[in-house]
């Protein structure tokens, strides 16, 4: 069991075009080198994703960016599995805007919630176009003392890249994260960059994308802090 090799779900719709889809494996790679142990994943298509998907024989789900994805409901299965199941779940970029979108009809019960991309006129868009979109572009961010993600960066400030045109609208914020969910990270100006589940062993999602660091030969902390995260919790098999 020691030697178990990790899984982990990518969810989302693979393309070879888009940057953070060439660094994720690259990024596994690198953390399984340094913690020395076999990791392993598949990419889950989100139209693929069902009722009978064998969800259960993954150790941790990665929700990927480049969305809006093939099924938002698939993507949103699998987050809910991760979420309700106890497994380590990473999302960055499209994965944040959909842990968020989640977490608003499944927890909160708003039923309306809806990502402003695919429906821009809902008077219940938890997520809307950023104020500066942030395509292909560096900030810093101002991490929460103690928060996982800190701990991952052993750091209270950090400088990641984005891709990304969506973010929480901030219409809703102060009641999406008046409980479970948790803000852990800001960028200059105070905006919305990095969330966490309490009560939840590791669950993680961050608007910018972590892995780009892979491409550089750069073993991305989240990334590591994710993959240690599921060798901890291994289900059998």
């Amino acid at each position: 069991m020691e030697n178990r090799a990790i899984r982990i779900a990518l969810v989302g719709d693979y393309d070879p075009q888009v940057t953070a889809h060439q660094a994720i494996p690259v990024a596994l790679g690198l953390v399984a080198e340094h913690l020395q142990r076999t990791v392993q994943f598949e990419w889950l298509a989100t139209e693929e994703i069902g009722t009978d998907t064998a969800l259960t024989q993954f150790d941790g789900f990665w929700c990927v960016p480049a969305s809006p994805y093939k099924s938002e409901d698939g993507a949103l299965r699998a987050i809910r599995f991760a979420r309700e199941q106890g497994r380590p779940f990473l999302g960055t970029c499209g994965g944040f805007q959909h842990a968020v979108l989640e977490y608003s009809r499944n927890v909160l019960g708003w039923a309306d919630a809806e990502h402003g991309e695919t429906s821009p006129e809902s008077e219940r868009a938890v997520l809307t176009p950023l104020s500066c979109s942030l395509v292909e572009a560096i900030d810093v961010i101002h991490l929460q003392p103690g928060s996982l993600i800190a701990k991952a960066y052993e750091k209270s400030e950090i400088e990641e890249g984005y891709r990304c045109r969506y973010g929480v609208n901030p219409q809703f914020e102060q009641h999406l994260m008046s409980d479970q969910l948790q803000a852990v990270g800001r960028d200059s100006a105070g905006d919305l960059r990095a969330i966490e589940l309490k009560k939840h062993p590791f669950f993680v999602a961050t608007l910018f994308q972590p892995e780009r660091a892979a491409l550089k030969n750069k073993t991305p902390p989240l990334v590591r802090a994710f993959v240690k995260a599921c060798v901890n919790s291994t289900v059998p098999g």
